[in-house]
């Protein structure tokens, strides 16, 4: 009988407790109505919960602890509003408390409270300076409201976090990155070096654009062709995130990067036949001052000809297919 199956039956015994006792004429203190609350909470029975601890909260010793709990409660059944204002209530009686003050925090966060929920964990973080995990919530906020370069500052003050926590080590490469800064790339490095062959996707097309911003263009192509053998393997794509998107970026970087060799209209032109179809970004193409007037001229007939089909090995005197295809076929694909 493992732990949880045991604290069932120890609920089970304090419920049976209390209703004889309530039969006797007993009446349960407030801890004891506490802990039948925290009973309840713990097998997540919201209402009866709420219904025990409210009781507890009526007495002194009990009433911070039942008025956070009754927090949670709201908070787990998405009544933001209301859990914040136990929280708030709680931390104006105890303003240093860090439980409270991370609740009251990440409520602000689900409520769309961004610029709140930074003032508190500012305040959490200046209690716990040492803190890692509360360093990195408040650089997440900050990130989210693109301070980028605080965001960037409060996550290098944990180095070692940042060798540790590959969450942070992103989130301190994409505040680099979206400051344009060419640290970026080693720090992409990194989180890519670490992963092996569990590879995100979009941080991988994140890493060469970073590389391709920084006029590392070898890197980069690298980075592109592999992330193109990585989504060979998969079957669904990240939003925004298809072969065919991925190889038109290539198919620019190339024709930028070389103008003299024609891969980039190769790329491009396989983009078009896997289904890229952006006319704006084709178009932006013939404004691009690195690619060659050559490439240009190529463009343009790709962009008002369309690529040929891809053979697909059928016979060309095999006679056509009939109207009526069966279920299933190329047909009802197309």
């Amino acid at each position: 009988m493992n732990g949880r199956v045991l604290g069932l039956a120890g609920y089970g015994m304090v419920f049976s407790f209390f209703i004889a006792c309530a039969g006797l004429g007993y009446r349960a203190s407030a801890e004891e109505y506490y802990a039948l609350g925290m009973a309840y909470l713990e097998l997540g029975k919201y209402t009866e919960a709420e219904q025990w601890l409210n009781r507890a909260k009526a007495v002194d010793k009990t009433k911070a602890a039942s008025e956070y709990n009754l927090g949670r409660i709201a908070f787990e059944t998405k009544q933001y509003a209301e859990a914040l204002r136990y929280f708030e209530k709680l931390l104006k009686k105890d303003p240093v408390n860090l439980i409270v003050l991370k609740a009251a925090a990440y409520t602000h966060i689900k409520m769309g409270n961004i610029e709140e929920a930074e003032a508190l964990y500012q305040r959490v973080l200046d209690l716990t300076p040492e803190s890692a995990d509360d360093g990195y919530n408040y650089a997440l906020v900050l990130y989210a409201m693109e301070k980028y370069g605080q965001s960037e500052q409060v996550l290098a003050g944990y180095p070692f976090a940042l060798q540790e926590n590959q969450e942070a080590l992103l989130l301190f490469a994409r505040a680099q990155k979206a400051q344009q800064k060419p640290e970026a790339a080693d720090s992409y490095a990194r989180w890519i070096e670490a992963h092996g062959e569990k590879q995100d996707p979009q941080v991988r097309y994140e890493y060469a654009s970073v590389l391709e911003a920084g006029g590392f263009y070898a890197r980069a192509v690298e980075a592109y062709q592999t992330l193109l053998k990585e989504l060979a393997q998969e079957t669904q794509f990240p939003k925004d995130l298809s072969p065919s998107q991925v190889r038109y970026t290539l198919a620019r970087l190339l024709l930028i990067a070389d103008p003299e060799n024609d891969e980039g209209i190769a790329e491009l032109t396989t983009a078009l036949k896997e289904g890229f179809n952006d006319q704006d970004a084709l178009e932006s193409l013939m404004g691009e001052a690195g690619i060659s007037e050559a490439h240009k001229e190529a463009i343009r007939r790709l962009i008002d000809e369309g690529p040929l089909l891809q053979e697909t090995g059928t016979d060309p005197e095999a006679p056509p297919a009939s109207e009526e295809a069966p279920a299933g076929s190329l047909d009802d694909a197309a």
